[in-house]
């Protein structure tokens, strides 16, 4: 019974990334230049080994190792079910995203290094902290292909509640449901510090604390110091502005 769920296991995988053929038992055909979807997955690294000489010394032995602990997703149609994409969509994602991240999990660190690249003026390690535990749902230091795929889902082709539920998730860095004035700073110094100092028009040193003052001003309604999810919904959802940006990202995929 175990070795017919391990072979289900490994079927859905292979099914995942194309590698196999469902029908005809045989490999798929090679895969097709990279495409958009591919190119948005190098958002989110993989966590690969530390050096490149370490890996060369590694004998079949703990090569075979490797490849039992590699992580393989749940079967495809259960993300189908879960997610708003097809299974086509899921089985170019899944291709990607193995081709980024050939354990199948990508770790904070080796997370943050890659973010990093994209804002080269600034320092990103304090937001990319903040965005790898919102995709890090299960809490253990690790995001796997059924986490990126289920927020990617949301951030996507999500409803509008969907996408600010998912938003308030990541401003409530302690997850007890309201966010506080020091939080929303926090997040707003870490966006700051992403942006660098040398942006046009030059940012004042004041403008983190003026942006939390106007987001309390906007979202807190009864004055109480903290914002809570009905407060965020309800102001979002009254901002022509913010419901624009929250159609911002439906096209990608």
């Amino acid at each position: 019974m175990k070795s017919t769920s391990q072979d289900q296991s490994l079927s859905d995988s292979r099914e995942l990334d194309r590698s196999y053929d469902p029908l005809t038992g045989n490999p798929a055909s090679k895969p097709h230049k990279k495409s958009i979807k591919q190119r948005f997955l190098k958002l989110l690294p993989c966590y690969r080994s530390s050096s490149s000489s370490s890996v060369g010394q590694k004998s079949l032995t703990e090569d075979s190792e490797l490849a039992t602990l590699s992580y393989r997703p749940e079967g495809i149609d259960r993300l189908v079910q879960q997610t708003s994409f097809s299974r086509k969509e899921l089985q170019v994602l899944y291709r990607g995203f193995k081709n980024e991240c050939p354990s199948g999990v990508v770790n904070e660190e080796t997370f943050k290094s890659i973010y990093s690249q994209f804002f080269p003026h600034g320092d990103s390690s304090m937001y990319a902290h903040f965005l790898f535990e919102a995709f890090d749902t299960h809490n253990n230091g690790a995001v796997n292909f059924e986490d990126f795929v289920l927020s990617l889902s949301i951030i996507l082709r999500g409803s509008i509640t969907d996408k600010l539920n998912w938003a308030f998730n990541l401003y409530d860095l302690n997850k007890d449901g309201c966010i506080t004035r020091e939080e929303m700073t926090d997040i707003m110094n870490s966006i700051y510090d992403m942006m660098g100092k040398y942006t046009y028009p030059n940012m004042k040193d004041s403008a983190p604390k003026d942006h939390v003052d106007n987001f309390f001003q906007k979202m807190d309604k009864n004055r109480d110091g903290v914002v809570t999810i009905e407060e965020f919904l309800e102001t979002c959802q009254k901002d022509e502005n913010i419901m624009q940006s929250m159609h911002m990202f439906e096209n990608v995929i």
